[in-house]
């Protein structure tokens, strides 16, 4: 089910109770010298539209929210963001208007990693004030960890930012928006844990290449496998939380 394309009446008639509410966030930001301004929007509108496909009858597709917390890309420019404070407030105010409306679960399914600690705050503003729904929030790559670390050939094996991961994913996507003469090893860049501590750092001062990882490793076959991977690896998360009892 397709929330735009559905009328007032047809959504009437949505169960509230056994349908799971997905709602797409991501961002428009710079990745690197050879991926579209719009590649974690496209690969997470993409995700879920697959997984909506797979579970048509119990899953209800909201429009992607391609605004982002970005504002740590924003030295490298080709970047539009939202405030932390506006961007927790959006997020709760799209799932209030749902939640509001009678329906009890709800899945924030994120394609940014600026987005995943305004998310976790949306989703604990929003649960006192409806304690008897399911609220769930994560990334799309995060069920699929396992297969991704199998699919990828750099040493680097976390999804990074325009790094082997998604260029291979945005080459089986939209081939035609990569720029493959500038694909490259993006180099060393620093992390932002030591010693398990989180460390501050904006992307300018994380990788002067505006990207990380080896997307000279890349490849639209192993963009599918991925693709693959991920969608199935939602889906097994779609149905836990379609599973889980309502709390009373």
């Amino acid at each position: 089910m397709k929330f735009m394309e559905m009328t007032s009446g047809q959504l009437a008639e949505v169960d509230r109770d056994k349908t799971l509410i997905l709602l797409p966030i991501a961002a428009v930001e710079q990745h690197g010298p050879h991926l579209p301004t719009g590649t974690d929007t496209m690969i997470c509108e993409a995700v879920a539209a697959a997984v909506e496909t797979a579970n048509p009858d119990s899953v209800l597709l909201l429009p992607t929210i391609w605004l982002g917390a970005s504002s740590h890309h924003l030295r490298f420019g080709a970047t539009v963001t939202a405030e932390l404070s506006t961007y927790i407030t959006t997020l709760v105010e799209v799932a209030s208007s749902l939640l509001g409306e009678g329906y009890r679960r709800v899945m924030m399914l994120n394609g940014h990693g600026g987005n995943i600690d305004p998310m976790r705050v949306a989703l604990r503003e929003l649960q006192p004030e409806y304690p008897d729904t399911i609220l769930t929030a994560g990334c799309y790559w995060s069920p699929a960890e396992e297969a991704i670390v199998a699919l990828l050939d750099g040493e680097d094996k976390s999804v990074g930012h325009a790094c082997e991961f998604e260029t291979s994913l945005i080459m089986h996507l939209r081939p035609d928006l990569v720029d493959t003469e500038q694909v490259d090893n993006a180099g060393p860049w620093l992390p932002d844990q030591v010693q398990g501590m989180f460390l501050c750092r904006d992307m300018h001062q994380r990788t002067q290449a505006g990207a990380t990882g080896r997307a000279d490793l890349a490849s639209a076959d192993k963009g599918a496998a991925l693709f693959k991977a991920v969608v199935a690896g939602v889906s097994r998360a779609v149905q836990a939380m379609l599973d889980e009892p309502l709390p009373e």
